[in-house]
């Protein structure tokens, strides 16, 4: 946000700790949530598709929507994008099905992904 004098300040919205780790990628919905994947950490320690709800008086709620476990990929890279129905798509670097190559993968509202 500028200030005065066209300076800009910085806030921390969130501090990842056991939820993740390497951070990236992040996209706003409609309603002013924020999504984005991290790298790696969670209990899988292959990474995790997040949102970031705004709250009263600045603060901000994290919740994970996805936990990576290897064979669904691992280490998700890049930004994520909507599609019409809400719903998240992004890639992988690593995991996969047999051959830790990468996925493309979907986060759907709704679904029991976490």
């Amino acid at each position: 946000m500028a200030g005065a004098g066209g300076t800009w300040t910085e806030k921390t919205l969130h501090t990842f700790t056991t939820d993740g780790s390497g951070p990236g990628g992040v996209i706003f919905d409609s309603a002013g949530n924020l999504y984005g994947v991290t790298f790696v950490g969670a209990s899988s320690n292959d990474g995790t598709v997040f949102e970031l709800s705004p709250g009263s008086g600045g603060t901000w709620t994290a919740t994970q929507l996805h936990v990576f476990g290897g064979t669904d990929g691992a280490g998700p890279v890049g930004s994520l994008v909507f599609d019409s129905s809400g719903n998240l798509y992004g890639a992988s670097a690593y995991g996969g099905s047999g051959n830790n190559k990468g996925t493309v993968f979907e986060v759907s509202p709704g679904a029991s992904s976490r």
